[in-house]
């Protein structure tokens, strides 16, 4: 069994940054990241890491966010820059291992955390 316990989010104007947490523990290191749900919308993709450190980011987000992590504690930390109104939603973490992250009934979520970008 895998706990995911995410930290930050929360209200900011557009243009500014914010910085999302995840820690897992209960597992060994696997591929983590992030989703996220506007509402009235699917959940989407946002943003993964490899335990190796590859990524891959939705073209939505590229250039914007970084996501990076710390297997010494099994984190990672998504950062989020140059925030739209469009990227508010609720954000999931997500562990899985790399051959079951295609299919989003594999693995474990997060609780989520809300982000919010208005003026």
């Amino acid at each position: 069994q895998v706990q995911l316990v995410e930290s930050g989010g929360g209200l900011v104007q557009p243009g500014g940054s914010l910085s999302l947490s995840c820690a897992a523990s209960g597992s060994s290191i696997g591929t983590m990241g992030w989703y996220r749900q506007a509402p009235g919308n699917q959940r989407e993709f946002v943003a993964l890491i490899t335990k190796t450190g590859d990524t891959t980011y939705v073209d939505s987000v590229k250039g914007r966010f970084t996501l990076s992590r710390d297997n010494a504690k099994n984190t990672v930390l998504l950062q989020m820059n140059s925030l739209k109104p469009e990227d508010t939603a609720v954000y999931y973490c997500r562990w899985a291992t790399l051959s079951g992250w295609g299919n989003t009934a594999q693995g474990y979520w997060g609780r989520g955390t809300q982000v919010t970008v208005s003026s």
